[in-house]
């Protein structure tokens, strides 16, 4: 396993996302609009995370002559890593992320 990832805000956001429904498939899109990011901020994060072993992607079935696209998910020591990195931001940050007073982060 790769070292972790850089624990930027963005980082945290799409983690975040991810955390909604974690065993969800997502597209780049949709992580976007999730985390709020633009895509030139989410594509980074996604390849860092993929890198270290906390996502896992494909690339999505028949879609009838569209162009394939490809699908994130995090991965199943991904899901426990995301919880733990989210958990360990600090107090006065929590906010930004929607995070709340000290409740876990995401529960299965």
């Amino acid at each position: 396993m790769a070292a972790s990832p850089r624990m930027t805000l963005q980082t945290r956001l799409v983690l975040r996302a991810f955390l909604c429904e974690p065993a969800q498939s997502r597209y780049a899109w949709e992580l976007c609009d999730l985390a709020g990011l633009p895509s030139g901020s989410v594509y980074p994060v996604l390849a860092g995370l993929e890198r270290c072993g906390w996502l896992d992607s494909d690339w999505d079935g028949d879609r009838r002559g569209a162009p394939r696209r490809r699908v994130y998910r995090l991965s199943r020591d991904g899901v426990e890593q995301a919880r733990d990195a989210l958990a360990r931001v600090p107090a006065r940050r929590r906010w930004v992320l929607g995070l709340g007073s000290g409740k876990p982060v995401v529960t299965p």
